[in-house]
């Protein structure tokens, strides 16, 4: 499975932005999909995950600015990121995982394919 994001960019602090990742090379409703970022210097983080059935998963520490969706027919997963700071600056990052219950969703380490990532970058 191959995973492309797009829709990164610069941006001011209180904006917003669309990423999307496109999907080729497998079966994309076969997958949980979650984007995850990576600010310089610190860990690869997760932002949101989506099930196959479209339901979402947030972590607990999320400020409910970000919404994660599919569309199944089109192999696109999606973030729409709104109040964006200069603290949501990073690369953005498209992950696609089997979806087995007893794996945590917010976890790295599960997620087979990655894509290259984009660059957010909030200006203040």
């Amino acid at each position: 499975v191959q995973l492309v994001e797009s829709g990164g960019g610069l941006v001011q602090a209180g904006g917003s932005l669309r990423l999307s990742c496109t999907a080729s090379g497998g079966t994309f409703s076969n997958y949980v999909m979650a984007w995850f970022r990576q600010a310089p210097g610190l860990e690869r983080e997760f932002v949101a995950a989506v099930y196959r059935n479209g339901n979402p998963y947030y972590p607990h520490s999320g400020k409910g600015q970000f919404t994660i969706s599919r569309d199944n027919a089109r192999n696109a997963v999606y973030l729409q990121m709104n109040s964006l700071t200069p603290e949501d600056s990073a690369v953005y990052f498209c992950a696609a995982r089997p979806d087995l219950e007893m794996f945590p969703l917010d976890n790295r380490g599960y997620y087979v394919y990655w894509g290259q990532g984009t660059q957010v970058t909030v200006s203040s």
